[in-house]
């Protein structure tokens, strides 16, 4: 097939998980202008990151050393269910916290109760805020359930856990990971948007 004056042809290829600047390799044939390569687009924006305490990081951390590398003992699926017991309390009580920033510019945290903000220093001077905002309601329930939801889901997905406790039925643990972690990302998705909240707790940056 002729080429026209001015048109090009060619194929760029990118790395697929570039690690410091993405590089580009292009073959082409046809005129010199414009053959300088562009950096590709990012397939999606991950600037920011979830506002979340870190209960899933530190479960990543601790499950190597007390799964022992996939050698399931009593102990160790013990260890495990105590692991998985204390981040589901941290997700559901992380929901329940908030703040406020106080006339000296800094940020205080507290938990929501029925009567407002129970700071975390009980000898704070400065005056907590006692709006309607600081209260418990149901939709944090809904955000601290849907919470321990998401990290079971994401718990359950890694093999050491799963080979763990449920010894036997790896087949039938691999077909339910199969669409459990969707259903619960649908369900959460939907209800979150249902009950939004305004909380600024822990791991939160307060306005």
């Amino acid at each position: 097939m002729e080429q026209t004056p001015g048109e090009e042809i060619g194929i760029r290829i990118y790395t697929a998980s570039p690690q410091n600047e993405p590089k580009a390799t292009k073959i082409s044939t046809g005129s010199p202008q414009n053959d300088e390569p562009r950096a590709p687009k990012p397939l999606c924006n991950l600037t920011k990151a979830p506002k979340e305490p870190g209960t899933l990081l530190t479960f990543e951390m601790l499950l190597p050393s007390i799964s022992r590398n996939g050698v399931c003992t009593p102990v160790t699926a013990l260890m495990i269910h105590v692991l998985l017991g204390l981040c589901s309390v941290s997700c559901f009580l992380f929901h329940f916290t908030d703040s406020f920033k106080g006339p000296d510019d800094k940020i205080y945290y507290g938990f929501v109760t029925t009567k407002g903000l129970a700071v975390f220093n009980p000898g704070l001077t400065v005056d907590v805020p006692k709006g309607e905002r600081y209260k418990i309601g149901f939709t944090d329930f809904v955000h601290a359930m849907m919470s321990v939801m998401v990290f079971m889901a994401i718990a359950l997905s890694d093999h050491r856990v799963t080979d763990c406790l449920f010894p036997g039925h790896v087949k039938e643990m691999d077909e339910v990971m199969e669409s459990f972690p969707l259903m619960v990302g649908v369900i959460c998705s939907g209800l979150f948007l249902v009950f939004p909240t305004s909380r600024h707790g822990i791991g939160c940056m307060a306005n």
